[in-house]
C-alpha cells in the first residue's frame, strides 16, 4: 500500500532569483543541469516568477504522484533554493524510495550550483547514454571509477570519446553512486545506478554545439570497451 512522503531540500546559489528560476524553469536551463523539459505557466500548479514554482504529475492508477515545489529568495547577485519533492507511492515501490530519491536530489541539485556557478545562460546541449548491463554491479562500478585515476574532488580527469576531442576537466564530485567532472564547456556526469539494479548511465550536459546523436553513440561505445571483461 502506498504512503505518502515529503523530502525537502536548501541550497546557496552564487546568482540572482532570476537566474535560478531561468534554470528551473526554462528547457535551456533544465538541460543544462538536469535534463531538457517543456514547462509553462498553464501547467503549473504554482507559476509566480522569479520566487514559487510548483510542479504537480498527473496520478497514476495506483494513486502515486509527484509534487516539485521551488522557493526561490534572494538578493544581490545570490539566492537561496528550498526544494520539496513530495507526494504518494504506489504498490511495489521499494521501501527505501525516499532515501535513494534523497540522495539522487543531492547530486542533481550539486550539479545546479556547478551550472549556475559556471554556465549559467549558455545554451545546453543534453546527451545521455546506458552501459552495458554487467556495469550494474558494483564491483564493475568500483573498477570503473578506479581506472579512470581519480579519487577527490579537484582530481583532474580525461576521457577521450573515439571519433571525438578529448575531454580534459576536474572533478568535481565523487562518491560510492556519482563520478562527475567538469570541462571548459561540459559537465559530465556518470550514474551508478547499482541501488535501482541498473547499469551505469552518462549525462553529458554541452554548453557548445554538438551532434547529440553521435556524441551518445560514442559515449555507448566507450562505455562498452570500460567495462568489458567486469
Amino acid at each position: 500500500m502506498g504512503r505518502e512522503y515529503e523530502i525537502v531540500k536548501e541550497v546557496a546559489l552564487p546568482v540572482s532569483p532570476d537566474a535560478v528560476w531561468a534554470a528551473v524553469a526554462t528547457a535551456n536551463g533544465l538541460a543544462g543541469w538536469f535534463m531538457p523539459m517543456d514547462i509553462s505557466s498553464g501547467e503549473a500548479e504554482v507559476w509566480d516568477p522569479p520566487k514559487h514554482l510548483v510542479i504537480k504529475n498527473p496520478a497514476g492508477e495506483d494513486g502515486s504522484f509527484h509534487r516539485f515545489e521551488y522557493v526561490i529568495d534572494g538578493e544581490d547577485g545570490r539566492s537561496s533554493l528550498r526544494y520539496v519533492h513530495s507526494g504518494r507511492t504506489g504498490d511495489g515501490w521499494p521501501e527505501n524510495y525516499e532515501v535513494i530519491t534523497s540522495f539522487g536530489w543531492d547530486f542533481y541539485l550539486h550539479s545546479l550550483e556547478e551550472y549556475l556557478a559556471h554556465f549559467a545562460g549558455r545554451t545546453a546541449v543534453y546527451v545521455e547514454a546506458e552501459g552495458p548491463a554487467v556495469s550494474a554491479e558494483r564491483a564493475a562500478w568500483d573498477r570503473f571509477v578506479a581506472a579512470q585515476g581519480v579519487s577527490a574532488v579537484g582530481d583532474k580527469i580525461s576521457v577521450s570519446l573515439p571519433g571525438l576531442p578529448a575531454m580534459d576537466g576536474v572533478v568535481d564530485l565523487i562518491n560510492e553512486n556519482f563520478l562527475c567532472f567538469r570541462t571548459a564547456d561540459a559537465l559530465v556526469r556518470f550514474h551508478g545506478r547499482m541501488p535501482q539494479n541498473m547499469p551505469v548511465a552518462i549525462s553529458h550536459h554541452a554548453f557548445t554545439p554538438v551532434d547529440a546523436d553521435a556524441c551518445a553513440e560514442a559515449w555507448k561505445t566507450w562505455l562498452g570497451t570500460q567495462f568489458e571483461g567486469s
